[in-house]
């Protein structure tokens, strides 16, 4: 019996659990999902007869040694300041990983050490990253078979309420670790558009925005997502003149998380004294330099942000409860912690609602080796899917099922890399994205004569 250790219960987690254990009984698998909310592993495990939940603190060593050793896979579905550690124990003990974060410098490091003992750690096989750069790389390699050479490359990646749904005055739903939203764009973003080189600090990442059409959803709006040019190499578009991953989001979305930024209220380094004692209309205040003062803190605050007092972000903030006067109660102890806590509340996904996730890449191509004259084109490919109302998300499906997908070729000997990879492999994106299509998670694929492709 081959044993799979999956680590964190959360949001993106239940499509991937439910995934292994379909699959339990037909490939002789055992299932051990691990949080430290050991009732969060209990509910997505459900009883299986194929599966068990326990508790797992990944700051203690000897339990991570322990529950690694023992698995043939585990799945890391912690958060990322945990995936080295992870990673390391699992080359040290000769166990395959995969998870759907960034992999960071230090696990490809470990990429002699992975292939010496046999080990696969595969990263970036979720949603965004991992189905985007699977099939980014896929259209990237038919192009190249075709003697094409892409010049331009856009990438957007998103997950929102469905667009029937109207869910709160922000059109924007927790569907993943929100701890990951708060301080999304925090390390600032660079990219490549016509050859010139763009470089943004946190405080202008949101700044940044540019209109999106996107087929059969409308008009939305994009800031890039962190270091576009390191793809370029990955890709090997040595070529291409633009190369931007972006996020997108509803319209004014930026607009109204400018100020929380602005405020500091994404802070997760300085710690508040007993926090939970906190009103945030207390931490809001610590957030205000001393030179601003007046009795009044929304007006105060709308002077010091230079927005309109009485306009409709001040009226978004107000409604997300940053004047609220009762204990925030949150048990973390940074102004981040804080806004976490809120979030997960005012903007969580309603009982029966649903979400959507989209995926868009835009690639300008021209063919100067093709077998016989073709034109230059734009290529355009989508993907939307929706979640289930009242059920599994849209993004639990995305981000797990890729990471479920890629533990069952491995335990099937049908993935034989080693080393520390993302889903870039032909032998990791073919069988997976196939698989995917079956479960309606495909592209729609299109072209357009060249005209001065947007961004």
């Amino acid at each position: 019996m081959k044993h799979i250790l999956v680590l964190g219960a959360g949001k993106s987690s239940p499509s991937l659990i439910r995934y292994l254990l379909e699959n339990a009984e037909a490939n002789d698998w055992f299932v051990t999902v691990g949080d430290y909310n050991q009732d969060a592993a209990k509910e997505r495990v459900a009883d299986h007869p194929k599966g068990t939940a326990i508790f797992f603190d990944v700051t203690d060593p000897s339990m991570v040694e322990h529950q690694v050793k023992n698995a043939d896979v585990v799945v890391n579905f912690l958060a990322p300041r945990f995936q080295y550690q992870v990673a390391y124990e699992c080359v040290q003990h000769g166990v395959h990983m995969v998870s759907a974060s960034y992999r960071s410098k230090e696990i490809r490091e470990l990429d002699t050490t992975a292939k010496r003992e046999g080990v696969l750690i595969l990263n970036e096989t979720g949603l965004d990253p991992g189905i985007d750069l699977m099939s980014a790389q896929e259209i990237i390699s038919r192009v190249r078979s075709e003697g094409g050479i892409i010049r331009k490359f856009v990438s957007y990646g998103s997950g929102l309420p469905a667009n029937d749904e109207d869910p709160n005055p922000f059109e924007y739903v927790i569907t993943w670790n929100p701890y990951n939203v708060v301080v999304a764009g925090g390390n600032g973003a660079q990219y490549l558009e016509d050859g010139k080189i763009k470089i943004l600090p946190y405080h202008q990442v949101f700044r940044q925005t540019w209109p999106v059409d996107v087929d059969d959803i409308g008009t939305l709006e994009a800031y890039p997502n962190r270091d576009s040019l390191a793809y370029k190499d990955l890709f090997g578009l040595q070529h291409a003149v633009t190369m931007i991953r972006g996020t997108l989001r509803n319209p004014t979305f930026a607009e109204s998380w400018l100020p929380i930024i602005n405020l500091g209220l994404t802070n997760d380094e300085l710690t508040i004294p007993e926090l939970h004692e906190r009103s945030m209309r207390e931490i809001v205040e610590m957030c205000l330099p001393p030179h601003v003062n007046g009795s009044d803190i929304k007006l105060r605050v709308a002077n010091y942000l230079r927005i309109n007092a009485t306009g409709y972000t001040m009226k978004k903030l107000e409604w997300l409860g940053l004047f609220d006067e009762e204990k925030c109660g949150c048990t973390g102890k940074t102004p981040a912690d804080a806004m976490v806590h809120l979030i997960s509340k005012k903007l969580a996904l309603p009982d029966n609602g649903r979400d959507m996730v989209i995926l868009v890449h835009k690639m300008l191509v021209d063919y100067p080796d093709a077998a016989k004259p073709r034109p230059s084109e734009k290529i355009i490919s989508t993907m939307i899917k929706y979640g289930d109302a009242g059920g599994e998300t849209a993004m639990s499906k995305t981000v797990g099922l890729p990471a479920a997908i890629a533990v069952k070729l491995i335990l099937t000997d049908q993935l034989k890399l080693t080393g520390s990879h993302i889903p870039i492999h032909a032998a990791i994106y073919t069988p997976i994205l196939k698989e995917l299509e079956g479960l309606d998670i495909k592209f729609v694929e299109r072209t357009e004569a060249v005209e001065e492709m947007k961004k």
